[in-house]
C-alpha cells in the first residue's frame, strides 16, 4: 500500500526505444536538439551523464528495468523471455496500480505475455479509436517500419536486394499530405496521454507509462524535425576497426552483411541526420507533455524518469541497428533524466556524473510511491542524487547479452533468420552454432575502463580515457599495468555475479517436521 501521512506524487515513466546516450545537446552533442531536456536539466531534474542498459536490444532491457533484476536472475537475455506474472515474477507497473495508482498504459508492449491481458498491470492499456483521431483532426498512419505495403505514401526504401540499401534502415523524410505531421501510433500515445491529463478528476495519483517506437530505426522522420539537425556539426563516426582485430565475430559479419561500408559521408550525413530528427520529435513530444501537466497544476507534483532502454549504431564503425551481445558505448549508454516531485526533492538542476544503471529505475519508482515492494531487487534509488544528498552511486555498471551453445530457444527464429528479412544481418548470426556469433557474454564498466567476459571468444579490455570508441582491445596488452586492471576488473564481475545471483522469495514455506525423526513427546 501507499506510505500514510503524505500524499502520493504522480509518476510519468517516458521511455523512448533506442535513443543512444550521447544524442542530447546538454551533454556536449551541438548537433542534438534536445531543448526539453536541456531546459529542465537546467533548472529541475538530474540528467545522468553516464547511465546505462542492462541488456543492449529491448524485451531484456525492460524486463529488468520493471523489475531491478539483472537478466541472468531468471533469465530475461532474449526478445522471446518476458515478465510473467503467472510465473511469479514482478512488475513496478503491477505493485504501483496495487498501491492505488491508476496505471495508464500508452505504447509499445514488449514486456508482458499480451496473450495474458493487461488488467494485471494497468487500469488503461491505451488503443486509439477512430473518435480520436478525428477529435485530434489528424490521420492515422503506421510505423514507417510496416513499410509501403501498409502505408502506399511511404517510399519503398529498402530497394533490391543486391542494393546497398536493403538492410540501411534507411527511409528520411516521412509524408505528411495535407497533415502537419506524421500521425504514427507513437503521436496518438503522447495525444492520449495530454487528453487525459486534461480531463482526469480522479482521487488516485496518476502513473503514465509512455513507452514509444522512436527513435528505433527505421531512420525516419517528419522533415520538420530532421531540418532542424545542423549536419555540419555532427561529431566524426568511430571508423571500423582494421581487419575487426579483437572484436567479437558478430561484428565483421554484420559489417558485410549490411554492405555499407563504400557509403560515402553525405550519406551517413542524412541517415545521421534523420535519427538525430527522431530524437528531436520525441524531445518536442515531451514538451508537450509537461506542457500539459503545468496547465493542470500538476507538474510540481509529478515524477518524471525520462530513459532510453538502450542505443543504436548509427553508423558507428559503417553499422546501424544493434547487436544482442556487445556492449559498444553507443548501444549500452542511454540518456537518463530525473525530475523528482517536490514533495520528496528539490532539485536545482544538474547533470550528475554518477555511474548508474536502467535496473535503479524500478527501486526508484518504489521509492517515489513510497511503497515496500516485497521482494529482493537490486536496484538502488536515484532520489539521493537528484536531492543532492549523494554524489556518487555504484563503481561500476554491468551488461550482459547472448547464449550459450545449443540454446535453441533462445535464438530468436523466425522470419527475420531469412535473407529477405528486415534483421536478417543479426538475427540470421545468432541462428548458428558453428559460430561464436551469439557468444554469451557479460560487461563490467567502471568510469576509465571497459571490461567484457565472452564465453566463446577472447575477451575485451579498453582503456576508454584515451579510446572512448573502443578501438584497441588490450586484452593481450603485454603492459604490466594492464594485467593489473584485468585481474581487478574480473574480480569486480565475480563479485558482482556472486551478490545478484538469486533472488530468494520473501514469502516462507511452512515446513512440516512432525514424525520425521520418531515418535513425537507430548508438550506438558
Amino acid at each position: 500500500m501507499l506510505a500514510r501521512g503524505r500524499r502520493p506524487p504522480h509518476i510519468v515513466i517516458f521511455n523512448p526505444d533506442q535513443w543512444r546516450g550521447d544524442v542530447v545537446g546538454h551533454l556536449g552533442n551541438p548537433a542534438a536538439h534536445t531543448p526539453t531536456l536541456d531546459a529542465l536539466a537546467a533548472s529541475e531534474a538530474t540528467s545522468f551523464r553516464h547511465a546505462f542498459c542492462q541488456n543492449p536490444v529491448c524485451v531484456p532491457s525492460r524486463c529488468s528495468f520493471m523489475t531491478g533484476w539483472y537478466p541472468h536472475v531468471r533469465g530475461h537475455r532474449t526478445f522471446g523471455h518476458l515478465l510473467r506474472a503467472h510465473h511469479g515474477e514482478p512488475n513496478a507497473l503491477t505493485l504501483l496500480k496495487r498501491a492505488g495508482y491508476h496505471v495508464w498504459w500508452g505504447g509499445k508492449n514488449h514486456l508482458v505475455p499480451a496473450e495474458h491481458g493487461f488488467d494485471a498491470y494497468c487500469d488503461v492499456k491505451f488503443r486509439p479509436d477512430d473518435g480520436d483521431y478525428a477529435r485530434w483532426g489528424h490521420t492515422p498512419r503506421p510505423f514507417a517500419q510496416a513499410g509501403n505495403q501498409a502505408d502506399p505514401s511511404l517510399p519503398d526504401w529498402r530497394g533490391a536486394p543486391s542494393s546497398d540499401t536493403y538492410y540501411s534502415f534507411y527511409v528520411g523524410a516521412l509524408p505528411t499530405g495535407r497533415d502537419d505531421l506524421y500521425c504514427d501510433p507513437d503521436w496518438a500515445v503522447i495525444l492520449g496521454a495530454i487528453d487525459l491529463i486534461r480531463s482526469y478528476d480522479g482521487d488516485r495519483p496518476l502513473c503514465l507509462y509512455l513507452p514509444l517506437m522512436f527513435p528505433h530505426p527505421p531512420y525516419a522522420v517528419e522533415a520538420r524535425w530532421r531540418d532542424l539537425i545542423d549536419r555540419r556539426l555532427l561529431p566524426p563516426r568511430p571508423p571500423p576497426p582494421a581487419d575487426w582485430a579483437g572484436k567479437p565475430s558478430i561484428l565483421g559479419q554484420l559489417h558485410r552483411r549490411f554492405g555499407l561500408g563504400e557509403w560515402e559521408e553525405a550519406r551517413w550525413d542524412a541517415l545521421r541526420a534523420t535519427y538525430y530528427g527522431m530524437c528531436a520529435r520525441v524531445d518536442h513530444q515531451l514538451g508537450l507533455l509537461v506542457e500539459a501537466l503545468r496547465a493542470a497544476g500538476m507538474w510540481d507534483d509529478t515524477a518524471l524518469l525520462f530513459f532510453s532502454d538502450h542505443g543504436d549504431y548509427t553508423g558507428d564503425y559503417d553499422l546501424v541497428e544493434k547487436t544482442q551481445n556487445t556492449f559498444e558505448d553507443a548501444l549500452v549508454r542511454v540518456p537518463f533524466l530525473l525530475k523528482p516531485p517536490r514533495s520528496r526533492a528539490q532539485c536545482e538542476g544538474r547533470v550528475s556524473p554518477a555511474l548508474v544503471e536502467l535496473v535503479d529505475v524500478a527501486a526508484t519508482l518504489y521509492d517515489i510511491a513510497g511503497i515496500d515492494p516485497g521482494y529482493t531487487n537490486f536496484g538502488r534509488s536515484l532520489l539521493p542524487i537528484a536531492a543532492g544528498e549523494a554524489t556518487t552511486h555504484r563503481d561500476a555498471v554491468f551488461c550482459e547479452g547472448g547464449r550459450r551453445r545449443g540454446e535453441t530457444h533462445a535464438m530468436e527464429r523466425g522470419a527475420n533468420e531469412r535473407p529477405d528479412g528486415l534483421y536478417w544481418p543479426r538475427v540470421g548470426l545468432q541462428v548458428r552454432d558453428d559460430a561464436p556469433y551469439h557468444s554469451k557474454a557479460v560487461m563490467c564498466r567502471t568510469a576509465d575502463h571497459k571490461y567484457v567476459h565472452r564465453l566463446y571468444e577472447p575477451d575485451e579490455l579498453y582503456d576508454l580515457r584515451d579510446d572512448p570508441a573502443e578501438l584497441r582491445n588490450l586484452i593481450d596488452d603485454p603492459d604490466p599495468d594492464h594485467a593489473s586492471l584485468l585481474a581487478e576488473l574480473r574480480q569486480r564481475l565475480l563479485t558482482w555475479f556472486l551478490d545478484t545471483a538469486d533472488a530468494v522469495p520473501h514469502d516462507l514455506d511452512a515446513v512440516e517436521w512432525s514424525g520425521l525423526f520418531g515418535p513425537t513427546t507430548p508438550a506438558v
